[in-house]
């Protein structure tokens, strides 16, 4: 897959729910690339979308998550998330990286859509299941990426208009 693009990407943000997060390993590190990307996503002007696995029982994505998202989360009962992300390569953040991130990005390769999903904004209750999920996910063709490359690819250029505004959000 060539480099990330910010006129052909969509990020979806997969289930990071209030009940759900306080379980996640790493969750702090987990939501704050979430932020980061959601926030450098909405200022390059990329269509962000969001989902929440039955969130009756779950309760809704994160206030601070929730509170940058344009639209709200779509809700959902089936692990993979079967929402049209809209065109463009998807990236994907979120949890449990080995059950609903994991289905969703298999649905979408099967689909013939290209997926790059970004490993330290993706989560699970232990280490172990969130490595298993990434090396599946890397066994059917998914890109592998942080937060870092997403956000400076996305950018392309220190001459972007919006490269010191995204840029202070890695620092």
């Amino acid at each position: 897959m060539p480099l990330l693009r910010a006129d052909s990407s969509v990020l979806l943000v997969v289930d990071l729910q209030e009940r759900l997060m306080p379980a996640i390993a790493g969750a702090h590190a987990v939501l704050d690339n979430n932020v980061r990307l959601v926030r450098a996503a909405t200022r390059l002007g990329i269509d962000v979308r969001a989902t929440e696995q039955n969130p009756e029982g779950l309760g809704a994505t994160v206030g601070e998550i929730g509170d940058l998202l344009p639209r709200p989360a779509e809700p959902k009962t089936t692990f993979a998330a079967e929402v049209d992300p809209g065109p463009g390569t998807v990236v994907v953040t979120g949890c449990e990286a080995h059950v609903c991130v994991l289905q969703t990005v298999l649905a979408l390769r099967a689909g013939g859509r290209d997926v790059a999903v970004v490993a330290d904004a993706v989560g699970s209750r232990t280490e172990s299941n969130r490595e298993r999920g990434l090396d599946r996910m890397r066994a059917h063709g998914v890109d592998v990426v942080t937060t870092e490359m997403v956000v400076f690819e996305w950018l392309h250029d220190s001459e972007n208009p919006a490269f010191r505004e995204v840029q202070k959000l890695i620092k």
